[in-house]
């Protein structure tokens, strides 16, 4: 006897396909809801629009004309708001919740400039008590924007802390505002000017009641080695032959804390920057300048324990700075690693523990 079966194997075709899509949903119609369940959720798809529930069609058009009210607001969802019951994983205080990196441009005071619009990127954060789910995120940016059309100082940046600590109904909270600052500088010899900015971030942040204001700022300098310089020097005195010290791009990011009462302009914490380390990177750069830039550079060569020390000293007899820390990086062009420095005074700042991406932050980008 001869049995005929069905190539199995080959290419259905149309027809076959329109077949067994038809037999398919003539089984949805009769079958019970776990059946279509059990289903392959691929061919799940294929039988929209014969649930055996009733689910409705939904619209697949925006409702432009549908307006919120009140009592449809109340019908939300709110899950993040939701009972301790809803909490996942182990229930415990949380000490940051919030967002970061929203961006808005900013009107700023200066010393020298008068009010700077800047664009700024704002992280805001509170505590989380260990029952509550979770807090509402957009909170943040609306307290925050009821203060963003005033002229920022610490005092407002206080305001908006206050608004959404009540809004959040938080213990604790933190408003941490970056942005780059324009300062007009002069070549050292052409007297050519240009823009020098400036990476700097305001943090006000309110622990166990009390609150504490904090300035960061990122400032580019030239570093040339110490050694290298007299290793050169000694080439070509003893052996008349050409060397040139190296040197590199080099990053220090001051944290200081400001005393109460005190006014610390972001041009003082640069100007302390510049008397520490006066061999800041250029903008404007003519032949008579670049010459004045190596002559200043080995008037004023460093090591990175140096810099470091260099920069407290001028930080340590300022009477509106408390605490502080130093992070030094210099971007070495002789080795093919980094040297790297860390000072801190006061409490604020000491840690045991370094964030181990932390000297890649210093990499500065013009």
């Amino acid at each position: 006897m001869t049995i005929h079966t069905p190539k199995i194997d080959g290419e259905p075709t149309r027809a076959e396909a329109e077949a067994a899509l038809a037999v398919l949903r003539r089984w949805a119609t009769q079958a019970e809801g776990q059946e279509i369940d059990t289903l392959d959720s691929a061919l799940t798809q294929l039988t929209a629009g014969f649930d055996p529930a009733g689910y409705p069609a939904l619209a697949r058009e925006y409702p432009e004309e549908f307006a919120v009210d009140p009592v449809y607001k109340a019908s939300l969802p709110d899950l993040q708001n939701g009972p301790s019951s809803l909490i996942r994983g182990a229930q415990r205080a949380i000490q940051h919740v919030g967002i970061s990196n929203f961006r808005l441009p900013i009107q700023y005071h200066s010393r020298d400039s008068g009010d700077l619009a800047l664009e700024t990127s704002v992280t805001g954060t509170v505590s989380l008590e260990a029952d509550k789910k979770g807090i509402n995120m957009s909170r943040i940016m609306r307290s925050f924007y009821v203060h963003a059309d005033k002229t920022f100082s610490f005092e407002v940046i206080e305001a908006a802390l206050d608004d959404y600590k009540a809004d959040l109904g938080s213990f604790d909270a933190r408003i941490n505002m970056a942005f780059r600052f324009p300062v007009k500088v002069e070549s050292l010899r052409s007297g050519l000017k240009g823009y020098q900015y400036y990476d700097i971030a305001l943090e006000l942040f309110e622990v166990d009641g009390v609150r504490r204001k904090v300035m960061h700022l990122d400032y580019v300098y030239s570093s040339t080695c110490p050694c290298s310089l007299e290793l050169s020097e000694h080439a070509r005195r003893e052996r008349g032959q050409l060397a040139t010290p190296h040197s590199q791009r080099s990053v220090a990011r001051l944290s200081v804390e400001l005393n109460p009462g005190k006014c610390l302009w972001f041009e003082d914490l640069i100007d302390m920057c510049r008397r520490a380390v006066p061999t800041e990177t250029q903008v404007m750069v003519k032949r008579e300048d670049e010459q004045a830039f190596a002559e200043l550079n080995a008037a004023n060569p460093i090591f990175v324990e140096d810099a470091a020390r260099l920069f407290a000293e001028q930080l340590q007899e300022d009477d509106r700075i408390g605490d502080y820390r130093i992070i030094a990086s210099h971007q070495e062009s002789l080795h093919s690693h980094d040297a790297v420095s860390v000072l801190t005074e006061g409490t604020l700042f000491a840690s045991e523990s370094l964030d181990p991406k932390l000297f890649q932050t210093l990499f500065h980008v013009g």
